[in-house]
């Protein structure tokens, strides 16, 4: 049985993803050349909703997870304001 190492993968993934983007590139091109840009537009708009799905179900705080169960208190609007933050203080 072979095994598969890092650079092996990231090479696989690295062509993947280059060939998807010549068919793209290239169907965008064809589509261009036969003046069917409804179709271009369509497409467009279902890209960027998918990039914004994807944006939208990201974890983006997945990093930001605190052991000791504290939370941060988010004093943002305190400083254009003029407000001395609180820094963990509670009345």
């Amino acid at each position: 049985m072979k095994r598969r190492n890092a650079a092996d993968d990231r090479r696989r993934r690295k062509t993947f993803t280059v060939l998807w983007t010549a068919v793209l590139a290239i169907g965008v091109i064809v589509l261009m050349y036969y003046e069917m840009s409804a179709v271009l537009y369509i497409l467009a708009t279902l890209g960027v909703t998918a990039l914004l799905v994807v944006v939208a179900v990201s974890d983006l705080h997945r990093g930001e997870k605190r052991e000791d169960g504290a939370t941060q208190i988010d004093d943002s609007a305190a400083f254009g304001s003029g407000i001395v933050p609180r820094l963990g203080t509670s009345k």
